[in-house]
Formats: structure tokens, sequence, C-alpha cells
């Protein structure tokens, strides 16, 4: 287990470098703009710009390279738990290298595509400051009903496999996540804070790079780390 934790950690780490590098040279420019966009609005306002508690050029830097790096370090540790945990009982009939490939992409949806579709990423210049607390419990909160959705779907495939067929009752099991999630996008209240006249195009690829940084970490995360544990159960 140890072993096991080290090398996710390790694997999480260089996925955090990927995607530093992609956030730098892909989001970051959508940041800028997006920052140009509320400059002019409090201008327009007459509103006095607010001191940079951190300057933006080492948001863009150190800032950007640490948080990625450790979020990277932190996801590939829980990875590798969870490869430990789940390994063996469910994995059968794959090889380390595939269940570790498709363990990061069940994590990707559940913990990033799904509350995402709710909940989608924005620039740092949008959202109203007294309503940060509230978007951070929804946001996570529909991180924790994906999972609990997760988790139920399984635990009914398993229900359904001997009477349906390993096929079957994945599909039944998958349609049974995609109505939870959907009763839970209605039941949970909209927040909608981008001004009028930000510009679309902005936002949407700022969206979209936030969805490809995410996708580089756990997508890094599980080939890296599959690659590495089949290449140890050789030797």
């Amino acid at each position: 287990m140890p072993q096991l934790l080290l090398r996710g950690m390790l694997v999480g780490v260089l996925a955090g470098l990927l995607a530093f590098t992609f956030a730098k040279v892909y989001g970051e420019p959508q940041v800028d703009r997006a920052i140009a966009v509320e400059s002019a609005i409090a201008k327009a306002k007459g509103e006095t710009p607010e001191p940079e508690l951190v300057s933006r050029a080492v948001q863009s830097t150190l800032g950007l390279f640490t948080g990625v790096v450790v979020v990277g370090g932190a996801l590939g540790g829980i990875f590798a738990l969870l490869f430990a945990l789940l390994w063996g009982r469910f994995a059968t009939t794959l090889t380390p290298r595939a269940f570790a490939a498709l363990l990061a992409a069940i994590a990707f949806v559940i913990a990033t595509l799904v509350p995402d579709l709710k909940y989608p990423a924005n620039p740092p210049s949008i959202g109203e400051p007294e309503t940060i607390g509230l978007r951070t419990g929804l946001y996570f909160s529909m991180i924790a009903i994906s999972i609990v959705a997760a988790l139920a779907a399984f635990s009914l495939r398993k229900m359904v496999a001997a009477r349906l067929g390993a096929w079957d009752a994945t599909l039944v099991g998958a349609f049974a996540f995609v109505v939870m999630i959907a009763i839970a996008c209605y039941a949970l209240p909209t927040v909608n804070e981008v001004p009028e006249i930000f510009p679309a195009q902005t936002l949407w690829t700022f969206r979209l790079v936030s969805l490809g940084i995410q996708a580089i970490l756990w997508g890094g995360i599980g080939l890296m780390f599959g690659a590495l544990t089949e290449r140890s159960l050789r030797v």
C-alpha cells in the first residue's frame, strides 16, 4: 500500500506538470481577457480598482504551478487508494493498465464532468463576493450527489447482473445514474452571475480549458499509474 500511494502521488505531480503547461498556454489568456472585461465594467461604473493581494504575475506563474501540482499529487494519492481498494475485486478480466485507465475515466466523469454540467467553471472575475459560500457549497453538494448516485447505480447493476447479464446490467446502472443526476440538476438552484456584456467566446473557452485541465490530470494519472503498476507486477 505505501508503495502504491507514493506511486500515485508521483504520477499525480507529473500529471500536474502537464496540466500546468496546458493551463498556462490556453487558460491564462482567457483569465486575462476576463480581468480586462471586469476592469472595463468597473471603470464604466466609476468604481476604484481594488488593490491586488497577490500580483497577477505571481498568480499566473508560481501560484498556478503550485496549485495544479499540489492538486495533482493529492488526486494521485486518492487514485492509488481507490485502485488498491478496487483492484482484485472487480478487475479480474482487466490488466492493471486497462483498469487504471477505466478507473480514471470514471473518476473524471463523476468528480468533474457531472458537477460541471450544473455548475460550470467561471473566470475569477465572474461572481458576486457575497455568494462565494453559496456557490462553493452547491458545487461540492453536486460532487457528493454524483458520488452517491454512482454508488447507487453500481449497487443496482450488481443486483440485476445475475438476471440480466453483465452488459444489460451495466446499461441499467448507467441509465439509473443519468436519471438521478438529471433529478439533482433540476432540483438544485441555478446560479448565473455572468454579466450580459461578458464575451461568450471567452466564457466558454475558459470552461472548456478548465475541463481540459481536469481531463489531463485524471488521464495522466490513470495512464502513468497503470503503466508503472503493470510493469512492477511483471518484475
